[in-house]
């Protein structure tokens, strides 16, 4: 059974039993994984590194490569 075909069903059997529909799936995914990278970045500051990301130290670290040029 799919995740479509789970929430068909669990729909149905809360119309039956008179409560609210669950959400439909993929409804939370961009929370989620908001709530990741957040917890990430806290357990960084935590750590005692830098909470800004690798890729945007990367990013300007290659910048400043090409303005050398």
């Amino acid at each position: 059974m799919d995740a479509l075909q789970q929430h068909l069903f669990d729909s149905y059997r809360a119309a039956r039993r008179g409560e609210p529909a669950p959400p439909a799936p993929g409804t939370h995914d961009v929370a989620v994984l908001r709530g990741l990278r957040d917890r990430r970045r806290f357990e960084r500051v935590v750590a005692g590194r830098p909470a800004t990301g690798r890729l945007r130290a990367a990013l300007a670290r290659a910048a400043a490569l090409l303005g050398r040029r």
